[in-house]
């Protein structure tokens, strides 16, 4: 399946990810208030600093840059760094990917294929980085691709409250489009099926889209 447009790069643009309104804008908003009225009031110049700074951090955590995407049977969903790599007992390995809140947050499709489920999981929010984090809230995914089914876990970390898919079951993916995005740091496992070998390492990073996760 050929990859969209929508990932080859244009110039030097940085889009910002979807479902970043509800945080992006309160926080632009007040600081653009704070900075029109700080030459009235000193209340208004002390409040500009932070809400400047809080402004910028976030357009930088909601940044979504475009990926010249990869060649690779499964690519990396996710920036970030390989905090694991696993044996499952069914003959799968899981490779988890540790996202800390200065990744870019957008995930995308680690091989091109048919969403055939995805679904919802209540629970903690504990570091990411924590091996409890595995019963975290969390959004299970299930493709189907040429290699069979391919699962891929979005984990909510401590301060990562929110998982915004972007495609729902039945959408067909290439490899390396946008599919969604969790707010701050977090992680996403793959599950690379049985005979597949990764070709990363424990403590590499990691760049979505970019990223080979497995070895010919």
């Amino acid at each position: 399946m050929p990859h969209s447009s929508s990932s080859a790069p244009r110039g030097r643009v940085v889009r910002l990810a979807r479902g970043a309104s509800p945080w992006l804008l309160p926080t632009v908003a007040t600081a653009a208030v704070s900075l029109t009225r700080a030459r009235r009031s000193g209340r208004w110049a002390a409040l500009a600093v932070p809400s400047t700074a809080l402004a910028a951090g976030m357009l930088w955590f909601f940044r979504d840059p475009e990926r010249e995407i990869a060649q690779g049977r499964v690519i990396s969903p996710a920036d970030g760094v390989v905090q694991s790599i696993m044996p499952w007992k069914d003959g799968r390995t899981r490779v988890a990917i540790f996202m800390s809140p200065l990744n870019v947050h957008v995930n995308r499709a680690p091989l091109a294929g048919t969403v055939t489920s995805v679904e919802h999981i209540p629970g903690g929010f504990v570091p990411a980085f924590n091996k409890e984090s595995e019963n975290n809230e969390r959004v299970v995914w299930h493709f189907d691709t040429e290699l069979g089914d391919i699962e891929m876990v979005q984990i909510a970390g401590a301060v990562a409250r929110r998982i915004v898919p972007y495609v729902p079951q039945g959408t067909k993916v290439e490899q390396g489009e946008r599919i969604g995005l969790i707010r701050f740091g977090s992680r996403v496992d793959v599950y690379l099926p049985e005979g597949v070998e990764a070709a990363v390492e424990v403590g590499q990073a990691t760049t979505a889209g970019v990223t080979r996760l497995d070895r010919d």
